[in-house]
């Protein structure tokens, strides 16, 4: 026999793509187990899967994979180990040492991807004496903040803090902070509202805040400076604003997110901007990479003009995958995936697509992903929310006429 080192390409082939069927069995026979990102390769390096949960990239960047699939188990695997694993540890705090408190963008009167981020690194801050007190405004339609991590919710609610009322929502933060005195104020960094609302806390507070943290370890933090070029480590500060994937969501424990009561003597403020509200945008006209609302079509799709049809009535801008761009049904800045256009919706809906590693890449950060298709086996139905097994002219069909019809006992009824 020859001491020659054979490579064998497919085996190496599929170690790398994490959503074949035999990825697991060829991590274990690689030496690495099922659940590990690294085995020793042909020529007796040690590999290591990039795209694994907790990595920690050349940047010093932990990833965190919202695909839903794991570094070396398919979705499916990982809704099995979901299932058969105990329930989350209930966790009440009576009296907490402390409190850390976090003012999330909340879209919708929901908790985005990145709110549930920055509560995870309040969790992360207030250990097993503190509590977790989250500030909200306006609607809220979230049923989860326990789940999220959240001890104490103090809700404002009123036409003074509706819509754009940075002054308002100012002095509600002000009457928290003197009757609760947080360790710290934690705000997602984002164009949503949290951003400048920090800002203005700090200002108030006479606090120099950290922003654009993406890392906190101890009594340090770590931010993005100079066009994010550069990482900037400072002592942690009252005042933080957070990236996204700063910290790892809460995932093992249920907490009480018990209400509690305004703050008392919160002055009138006199509201000095009106918010006229949200500018009618034609959804066709918006880019894919800002789209809230996408109806992504595939190779599944056979009546184009019902799939055009439907994105109007539902207001949802139109995307595709690579197959229907390339047989030349969608216009190419319309690709969704690693070869097209990385997007963030908050609502995913695909239509007839299978789910190509590169287009589940590119949907990554999409907050919910609805799929319709026939194949009940496909990667795309593994990585959704939710799916539906059918015919996806006849849903598309059934849905548009359910929307039309809503839409037409309204009209009635006014």
């Amino acid at each position: 026999m020859s001491d020659i080192i054979r490579r064998d390409p497919r085996t190496e082939w599929i170690a790398r793509n994490r959503l074949h069927p035999e990825h697991d069995a060829v991590l274990a026979a690689l030496g690495g187990g099922a659940s590990s990102a690294e085995w020793m390769g042909p020529n007796g390096v040690i590999r290591r899967d990039p795209h694994a949960v907790g990595f920690i990239g050349p940047n010093g960047i932990r990833r965190i994979d919202r695909s839903g699939v794991q570094s070396a188990s398919g979705a499916s695997a990982v809704r099995r180990e979901s299932a058969a694993a105990p329930k989350r540890q209930a966790v009440t705090i009576a009296s907490p040492a402390f409190m850390i408190a976090v003012v999330g963008d909340m879209p919708g009167g929901r908790l985005s991807a990145h709110d549930r981020d920055v509560l995870g690194l309040a969790r992360q801050l207030a250990g097993a004496d503190g509590a977790v007190l989250l500030a909200v405004f306006g609607d809220m339609r979230e049923d989860g903040l326990g789940e999220a991590g959240v001890d104490r919710v103090i809700h404002f609610t009123g036409q003074e803090v509706e819509g754009y009322a940075p002054d308002a929502r100012l002095a509600a933060l002000a009457g928290v902070e003197r009757e609760h005195a947080p360790r710290h104020w934690l705000f997602p960094d984002s164009p949503l509202g949290g951003g400048e609302l920090g800002r203005r806390l700090a200002a108030r507070l006479s606090e120099r805040p950290a922003t654009q943290v993406w890392q906190v370890a101890g009594d340090q933090c770590t931010g993005r400076g100079s066009a994010g070029s550069t990482d900037i480590t400072r002592a942690l500060p009252r005042v933080v604003l957070a990236l996204a994937e700063c910290a790892e969501p809460v995932a093992d424990t249920v907490h009480a997110a018990e209400p509690m009561a305004l703050p008392s003597g919160l002055p009138t403020v006199l509201r000095r901007i009106e918010d006229l509200g949200a500018v009618a945008v034609d959804p066709s006209g918006v880019a894919l990479a800002e789209a809230e609302f996408i109806l992504s079509a595939g190779n599944g799709i056979h009546d184009w003009d019902g799939f055009h049809h439907a994105a109007k009535v539902l207001g949802a801008t139109e995307g595709a995958s690579r197959v229907a761009v390339d047989n030349g049904f969608m216009p190419r800045h319309r690709q969704v995936g690693a070869t097209g256009t990385w997007v963030t919706a908050r609502v995913y809906l695909s239509v007839g697509i299978s789910g190509a590693i590169q287009h589940l890449q590119g949907i990554q950060q999409c907050d919910k992903v609805v799929t319709i298709n026939k194949d009940a086996g496909c990667d795309m139905v593994k990585r959704a929310d939710l799916a539906v097994i059918a015919d996806s002219g006849e849903v598309l069909s059934a849905l548009v006429e359910l929307v039309e019809g809503s839409r037409k006992e309204q009209r009635n009824a006014a």
